[in-house]
C-alpha cells in the first residue's frame, strides 16, 4: 500500500501514468531483453524441441501405420473367414457327395464280390452234384449187374446143371464186353 502512494505521487500531476523518457527506456531494455532471451531460447532449444517434436511425430505416425496395417490385416481374415463361412455350405455338399458316392462304389464293388462267389459257389455245387450223380449213377449199374447176376446165378442153379450154366456164363461175359453201357 505504501508503494501505491509513492507511485501516485511519483505520477505527475493530473495522471495516473507517467509516460515520460524514463519509462520509455524501461518499455525499450525490457523489450530488447525479451528479444535476446527469445534469441538465445530459439538457438538453444529450437532443435532439440524439433528433433523431440520430429521423433514424436514419427512415433505416432509409425503407430499409425501398423494400426492400419493390423487393421488392413483384420478386414482381410474377417472378409477371408466371411467367404469360407459362405462356402462352407458347398464344401459340406461336396464332402457328403464324395462319401455318398464312395460308398456306393465300395457297396457296388461288395455286391459284384458277393455275386462272383456266389456264382463260383454255384458252379462249384453242380460240379459236385455231377460228381455225386455220375458216382451214384455207376454205383448203380454196378449194383444192378450184380444184383442181376444174383438172381440169374439162383435162376440158373435151379434150373440148369453146370455145364450149361457155364457156356451161358461164358456167352453173357462175351456179351458183357462187347456192350457199351449208355449214361
Amino acid at each position: 500500500m505504501h508503494r501505491i502512494v509513492f507511485l501516485a505521487q511519483a505520477a505527475p500531476e493530473g495522471r495516473v501514468f507517467g509516460l515520460d523518457f524514463q519509462t520509455l527506456i524501461h518499455i525499450g531494455i525490457q523489450l530488447f531483453n525479451g528479444i535476446i532471451l527469445a534469441v538465445a531460447l530459439s538457438f538453444i532449444l529450437y532443435k532439440p524441441v524439433k528433433e523431440f517434436m520430429r521423433k514424436r511425430t514419427d512415433r505416432i505416425q509409425s503407430k499409425i501405420d501398423e494400426a492400419d496395417a493390423t487393421m488392413a490385416k483384420a478386414n482381410e481374415l474377417i472378409a477371408e473367414y466371411e467367404k469360407k463361412l459362405k462356402n462352407i455350405d458347398k464344401e459340406r455338399a461336396e464332402i457328403l457327395e464324395a462319401a455318398r458316392l464312395k460308398v456306393a462304389d465300395e457297396s457296388k464293388n461288395i455286391l459284384e464280390e458277393a455275386r462272383r462267389e456266389a456264382l463260383e459257389i454255384k458252379k462249384r455245387s453242380m460240379d459236385s452234384v455231377a460228381e455225386e450223380k455220375e458216382r451214384l449213377k455207376e454205383e448203380t449199374r454196378l449194383y444192378i449187374i450184380e444184383l442181376a447176376s444174383l438172381i440169374a446165378e439162383k435162376y440158373i442153379k435151379q434150373s440148369i446143371d453146370a455145364e450149361i450154366q457155364d457156356k451161358l456164363f461164358e456167352e453173357a461175359l462175351a456179351q458183357l464186353e462187347d456192350t457199351q453201357w449208355q449214361n
